[in-house]
């Protein structure tokens, strides 16, 4: 029997206002190069996912600043790459330095509330983890996140990062409850499912986007209205 439901936070439960393939096709006119920003969708996804991989191998909150900026450097050079676009060590640069000059908002996606609100009032376990190495809560709370959320796990508090299935399995004890008792939902195949189904949770993939159609060994949703039916 379901009792909890956890998410991943970014692009699951929030994404950036403007999404930020709008800022990077802003930001790459200001260069003289022409994208739209739905060309820009997957190239950043492929970039997320290298991000992603780096962090779970080896904390961000653990590297030096010029590690740090190395990293985010080889980020951007894999959009500009997968953009089809000359990824020359100028370019990246000045991409790197206007991205650091602007703020960076997120709301929830239209979705959210809905979906917490009808999960709530089911009784269910509302929960969210995520592979930050801050403290979050100040920006659940902006986001409103906090009137539906039991808990708030990160992989700072953890001690461990997603895909490991320990930060799975720290979450559902925290709560009370057997990972078997639990679904997440995130965006990520290898970060989110496949850990949370090591972990002993039913993993959910949301595909908002439609991407991912080759998946096909879990469930797989494109709004987290669909999740009901899994409970």
């Amino acid at each position: 029997m379901v009792k909890a439901v956890f998410f991943d936070l970014h692009n699951t439960l929030a994404g950036y206002d403007p999404p930020r393939e709008v800022t990077q096709s802003r930001l790459l006119k200001e260069f003289g190069i022409e994208m739209s920003p739905e060309s820009l969708v997957r190239p950043i996804m492929t970039a997320d996912d290298f991000l992603y991989r780096e962090h779970a191998r080896h904390s961000l909150a653990k590297r030096s600043q010029e590690e740090k900026m190395a990293l985010y450097s080889q980020y951007h050079g894999i959009i500009l790459k997968e953009a089809g676009i000359e990824a020359s060590p100028e370019l990246i640069t000045g991409i790197l330095k206007k991205w650091m000059s602007t703020e960076l908002k997120m709301a929830l996606f239209d979705d959210v509330v809905p979906t917490l609100t009808q999960l709530k009032e089911r009784g269910l376990v509302l929960g969210l983890i995520s592979n930050e190495d801050r403290d979050i809560t100040p920006l659940c709370k902006e986001l409103g996140l906090l009137d539906w959320l039991q808990v708030v796990m990160t992989s700072r508090e953890a001690g461990f990062s997603k895909p490991h299935p320990e930060i799975f399995q720290v979450t559902a004890k925290k709560v009370g409850l057997k990972p078997s008792e639990a679904l997440y939902v995130g965006d990520q195949y290898e970060f989110d499912v496949v850990g949370a189904n090591d972990a002993g949770m039913l993993g959910i993939l949301l595909d908002r986007r439609g991407f991912n159609e080759d998946i096909t060994d879990c469930p797989r949703i494109v709004s987290l209205s669909e999740v009901a039916q899994y409970l």
